[in-house]
């Protein structure tokens, strides 16, 4: 398939990685996605998460080792290849966002919580965006959440649109903020969106 991301020239696997272990190695904080699903699922309740677009499971493992259940789902095999070979137990499935329902390996849920990091929503395929969100939030019970960040800009899917979207699938949104942190988002360049799935939209299969 291919997707924005499949032609970009973003590092893959270990390369990938390899950014990640530097920034730890300097003491920043590698792990501000996970604290975020962390502190929301305490604040909400529920164990439950898919990491969709979950890369080489950098998000995915660190949940699992703080007690989630987790499952990961990304379309480069080149990614999974190396989140099954740093987390072989974990649940690894290879599909498309936006065609979750024809994934080999069935992406049931339901979940408790759905984070799209590492700007996935603008690595989708022009046009897919909504079918993302339909299939994220297909597999997300009521009330549950779906969080999402991604960098903003000319000819990236914009915040009202993204609002738009998540609006027609049944998801309301709940919060908005600069960074995982939760630093307040007041304009910029990227923008970490939470939104709650409506108890009356349709909930995800199981």
């Amino acid at each position: 398939m291919t997707t924005r991301w499949s032609g970009s020239d973003v590092p893959r696997g270990p390369d990938y990685d390899a950014r990640w272990a530097r920034l730890a190695e300097a003491g920043e904080s590698v792990h501000g996605e996970a604290d975020l699903v962390e502190a929301l699922l305490r604040e909400t309740g529920g164990t439950r998460v898919l990491d969709a677009g979950c890369g080489t499971g950098r998000v995915a493992i660190e949940l699992a080792a703080r007690g989630f259940a987790v499952v990961g789902v990304d379309a480069d095999p080149a990614m999974l290849s190396e989140a099954r070979a740093k987390a072989p137990g974990l649940p690894w499935v290879a599909a498309d966002l936006a065609a979750l329902d024809a994934a080999p390996g069935a992406v049931d849920g339901p979940f408790d919580l759905v984070v799209l990091a590492g700007n996935v929503m603008i690595f989708v395929d022009p046009g897919t965006e909504g079918a993302v969100l339909a299939g994220v939030r297909a597999r997300t019970v009521a009330g549950g959440l779906l969080v999402a960040g991604f960098q903003l800009g000319p000819g990236r899917l914009d915040l009202a649109d993204y609002d738009r979207l998540a609006a027609a699938v049944g998801l309301e949104p709940v919060a908005r903020f600069a960074t995982w942190a939760r630093d307040p988002y007041t304009g910029g360049d990227y923008a970490v969106s939470v939104h709650r799935a409506r108890g009356d939209a349709p909930g995800g299969p199981g």
